[in-house]
């Protein structure tokens, strides 16, 4: 509501100027992109570098809230972790006495096979042979599967503390507070040594070298603006007064406001007003809240 009872003198201003030759279409204040940044997790807040008026780049470390107790909580799962696989069966060492016992009665085998060829020694104690290392293959097999489902139940306690660990690491990463785009610290919200809550805001950035005029057109002008249109701003202030630049339409609302009420009539037609958004970069005299003139080329 606060835009119609602004909206409402900038166009009657422009109205009256406009019969007296004046050459602006619209006018309107600028504004900038603003953040406000906030932690991610909770902890004391230790070193929070902005300042008001500093100028930052995004992915700037501006604050590290204490990680005292993920840390610790970390190295307690790690922990778990070792005492779990402490639990995991040496697979080749315990199937080794049986490898090394098939691997004898091969041995036998050959040695028996060569002599019942030769007619030395009976078939029976061939055939017994064989029966051997297949007994012995078979319990090779049983062990080896119950050393495995023993190494996949460990490991299956497992996952889930490396799970929590990999939440934790996000949670260490989070504790850095990084600067979220290009710009200057506007306002502070708090100071080193202060606790951060998640969503407890920190301070506020703002784009300043790409400005946005919002101002206001009449349903007569709304015709003649398109987006990506370019245009004369003129800023009306102390320090920039009468400079110009040249700005581009980037949004256009698709609703109609009244001004300077909501309750529209015949008579009040034409209150009907368009706020639109336009782009300016800034050579550092346009501030917040200044003044601008539109001239739709």
């Amino acid at each position: 509501m606060k835009f119609y009872y602004f909206a409402a003198p900038l166009l009657l201003l422009a109205a009256a100027c406009s019969d007296g030759g004046n050459t602006y279409d619209a006018t309107g204040t600028f504004e900038a992109k603003e953040v406000i940044v906030s932690a991610s997790t909770a902890g004391r807040l230790l070193n929070f570098t902005a300042a008001e008026g500093q100028q930052l780049k995004a992915n700037d470390i501006v604050a590290v809230v204490d990680t005292t107790q993920l840390y610790l909580k970390k190295k307690q799962l790690e922990a778990q972790i070792r005492a779990v696989l402490s639990r995991e069966p040496d697979i080749p060492a315990q199937l080794a006495a049986l490898q090394e016992q098939i691997h004898v009665a091969q041995t036998e085998k050959v040695r028996i096979t060569n002599l019942t060829k030769a007619g030395v020694a009976p078939q029976k104690q061939l055939d017994d042979i064989n029966n051997q290392i297949a007994v012995l293959q078979k319990q090779l097999e049983a062990q080896q599967s119950i050393l495995q489902k023993s190494a996949g139940s460990v490991y299956a306690e497992v996952e889930p503390l490396m799970q929590q660990i990999d939440q934790v690491n996000d949670q260490l990463m989070q504790s850095k507070v990084l600067n979220p785009i290009d710009g200057t610290v506007l306002v502070t919200y708090m100071e080193a040594g202060e606790y951060a809550a998640p969503g407890k805001a920190l301070y506020k950035v703002g784009d300043l070298k790409h400005m946005q005029l919002r101002a206001y057109i009449t349903g007569e002008q709304l015709p003649l603006v398109k987006l990506g249109q370019q245009v004369q701003v003129t800023v009306d202030g102390a320090e920039a007064k009468g400079r110009n630049y040249t700005g581009k339409v980037s949004w256009i609302s698709d609703k109609a406001e009244f001004t300077p009420k909501t309750i529209m009539t015949s008579d009040e037609r034409s209150n009907l007003v368009y706020a639109i958004r336009i782009d300016v970069d800034n050579d550092d005299m346009i501030k917040i809240g200044m003044y601008g003139e539109v001239l739709f080329k």
